[in-house]
C-alpha cells in the first residue's frame, strides 16, 4: 500500500539534454484508465503554469533550467501536441504539481506520461517521481523524499528505466535494470506503470510489456531469510585448502607405476 501521494514532479534531467513531457495521468482503478478514478491529469495546455511550480533547488547556483511550452521540432497538431520542454542544455530540471491525497488498498494503481528526447543525453533523465506533500514546493530537489520514480534515465554507458519504490525510509531499486527505450532523437514514448494490490508490478512502454513481475522477488524490500552470523568464526582446526593429501591413503599391492604396460591379452587381428 502507497499513500499517501500528493505530488507529481517531473523529470530533473542533467546535462546536454532537450526533454518534452507531454502528458500525464495518476488513476486508481482496473488497467482499463476509463473505468478508474482519475487523481491528476495534465496536457500542458494554457495555464499549465498557475498548476505547476518550477523548482529554485539550483537557481543560488545558476544552475536552473528555464521550462518553455512548445510542441517541439516535430509535431501533427501544434496547438494539441504541446508540453513542456528542458529550454537550455547543461542544467538542472525539476517542476512539480500537487493533488488530492488517497489511497491504493485493494487499487490498481496506474501512472502514466509521455516523454520525447529531442536530441540525445550525455547524462540526464526524462523520469518522474511521485511523493508526499512538500511544505513549499519550490525546494523540490533530488533529496526531497518520495514514493515512487518511474522513467528513462541514462549517463555514459549507463541507461535504464528506473523504477525505485521507497520502503521504510529507503529508495530501493530494482535487482535488475528495465531496459533503455529512449533511443532515436525526436520520437516519443508513453511510459505506464501499474502497481496491483497483490503486490506485483507491470511496466509497459509504448503499449509493449517490458517487465511483469514482483515486488517481493525482484526489490529487497523484506530482510533475507538468511544473514550471516556476525558471531560465527572458523574452528581452530580449519584449513582453507580445496583438496588435502589423506594421511591414512596408501597405494593397494597390486599398483603399478608404469604410465603404459603390455596388455597380455593383445594379439594382432587375422
Amino acid at each position: 500500500v502507497l499513500t499517501p501521494y500528493p505530488r507529481l514532479a517531473a523529470p530533473l534531467p542533467v546535462d546536454l539534454c532537450t526533454i518534452m513531457l507531454s502528458r500525464g495521468l495518476l488513476c486508481l482503478g482496473s488497467a482499463a484508465v476509463a473505468s478508474g478514478k482519475i487523481y491528476f491529469s495534465e496536457t500542458f495546455s494554457d495555464g499549465w503554469e498557475s498548476r505547476w511550480t518550477t523548482s529554485k533547488w539550483k537557481e543560488s547556483e545558476g544552475t536552473a533550467g528555464k521550462w518553455v511550452s512548445t510542441a517541439g521540432k516535430w509535431f501533427s497538431d501544434e496547438a494539441e501536441d504541446k508540453g513542456i520542454q528542458t529550454g537550455e542544455d547543461s542544467k538542472f530540471f525539476g517542476i512539480s504539481a500537487g493533488f488530492d491525497s488517497f489511497s491504493n488498498a485493494g487499487k490498481e494503481l496506474i501512472v502514466q506520461y509521455q516523454a520525447k528526447y529531442e536530441k540525445d543525453v550525455e547524462c540526464g533523465g526524462g523520469y518522474m517521481k511521485l511523493g508526499p506533500k512538500m511544505d513549499d514546493a519550490t525546494t523540490f530537489g533530488d533529496p526531497t523524499a518520495y514514493n515512487i520514480m518511474f522513467g528513462p534515465d541514462k549517463c555514459g554507458y549507463t541507461k535504464r528505466t528506473h523504477l525505485i519504490f521507497n520502503y521504510k525510509g529507503k529508495n530501493v531499486l530494482k535487482k535488475s535494470d528495465l531496459s533503455y527505450k529512449q533511443e532515436g532523437e525526436g520520437t516519443s514514448h508513453l511510459y505506464r506503470l501499474v502497481v496491483k494490490p497483490d503486490n506485483t508490478v507491470r511496466v509497459e512502454i509504448d503499449e509493449e510489456k517490458i517487465y511483469e513481475g514482483s515486488l517481493k522477488d525482484d526489490w529487497e524490500l523484506l530482510k533475507p531469510k538468511e544473514i550471516s552470523d556476525p558471531d560465527d568464526k572458523k574452528p581452530s582446526d580449519w584449513v582453507d585448502d580445496s583438496m588435502m593429501d589423506d594421511p591414512e591413503d596408501k597405494k593397494p599391492d597390486d599398483w603399478v607405476e608404469e604410465k603404459r604396460m603390455v596388455d597380455a591379452e593383445a594379439k594382432k587381428p587375422d
